[in-house]
């Protein structure tokens, strides 16, 4: 019993840093694109999960943000997004 209640929690807990992955993939994908990585960096430290990394990568006319963290009560499971934003003009 304990078991099944320690993995439904842990399933929770994974599920929430499933969306702040989300959440600050696309903003951070989003203000890559207009050129501020700083800012994007940020995003990801205060909205991301606890020790959450930020992938920038361009692809032609797109900036793509992964970001990813390991899951504390689940161990050895990495929970990631990505996010996709057209480049700004002139960048």
């Amino acid at each position: 019993m304990a078991v099944v209640l320690v993995l439904c929690v842990g399933g929770l807990a994974a599920v929430g840093m499933q969306v702040r992955c989300v959440d600050s993939s696309r903003e951070a994908a989003r203000l890559a694109a207009r050129g501020d990585q700083g800012a994007a960096s940020e995003v990801v430290r205060r909205g991301g999960p606890a020790g959450a990394q930020l992938a920038l990568r361009r692809d032609g006319a797109f900036v793509v943000a992964r970001v990813s963290s390991r899951s504390n009560l689940l161990p050895g499971i990495t929970i990631s997004a990505e996010a996709v934003a057209a480049v700004e003009p002139g960048l």
